[in-house]
């Protein structure tokens, strides 16, 4: 895993891509902080971060389209499927790279609290609730983008086919609002939003967070299994 883990980052690294997603994310991210915080003269971050999460729906499928589909167009998922690594192994060494550059531009995204705690006082509380739902659903967004690349060899339908499905996570709790009953209540548990809100209030919900681990892993595990499915499939 940790081997697959460093090819992956250097493939990240080497490539224009994640360093455009990148700059991307920081520049969209700095309107968004211009018009939240500087010129609403806002010293709480949390409304640039939510609103953050909906550029992620857009980049992040961009980051992980590439992980398994470049590989089976390319025909060098032999390796893969003929490796003495497990399927599990890789699977989670690539969706750690992944989430390595995801996590790099949330640290470079903190030179925004670092700007309001030198003009303002931000609340603690909000800033690390916030920034811990941000994490989360953002790992949750790649762990679905890794699905969608395995699923076809398309890098394109990969990650239109991530974004339509984290379009409707992330906006099934509308829906829920609209049905209501116990539907409405089922849609709302499996919201991503919905479960997102506590953290930008400031609360911490150990049932948000097993929930947001256990998306991650069923997408992982879906993953395992359609490439275990292409490996006795192809002998």
């Amino acid at each position: 895993m940790i081997a697959v883990f460093k090819r992956e980052v250097g493939a990240y690294l080497k490539t224009p891509m994640a360093y455009v997603l990148i700059g991307m994310y920081i520049f969209v991210s700095g309107i968004l902080f211009f018009l939240m915080n500087t010129s609403a003269s806002n010293s709480e971050i949390n409304s640039m971060l939510q609103n953050s999460e909906l550029v992620l729906i857009f980049i992040l499928p961009l980051l992980t389209m590439r992980v398994l589909a470049e590989e089976r167009k390319n025909g060098s998922d032999i390796l893969i499927l003929t490796s003495r690594v497990s399927i599990t192994s890789i699977v989670i060494g690539k969706y750690l790279a992944s989430l390595l550059v995801f996590v790099i531009m949330i640290a470079l995204s903190m030179v925004f609290p670092i700007i309001l705690a030198l003009f303002g006082t931000p609340t603690l509380s909000l800033l690390f609730g916030g920034y811990l739902g941000f994490f989360l659903i953002g790992a949750t967004f790649l762990a679905v983008g890794v699905f969608t690349s395995s699923i076809s060899e398309s890098q394109i339908i990969s990650a239109v086919v991530a974004f339509v499905i984290l379009l409707v996570m992330l906006f099934i709790s509308y829906i829920a609002d609209l049905v209501g009953g116990t539907l409405g209540e089922i849609f709302n548990a499996i919201s991503l939003l919905a479960r997102n809100t506590g953290f930008g209030q400031g609360i911490i919900e150990i049932s948000s967070i097993v929930y947001y681990f256990s998306v991650i892993a069923i997408f992982i595990f879906f993953t395992v299994r359609i490439i275990e499915k292409r490996r006795w499939s192809q002998g």
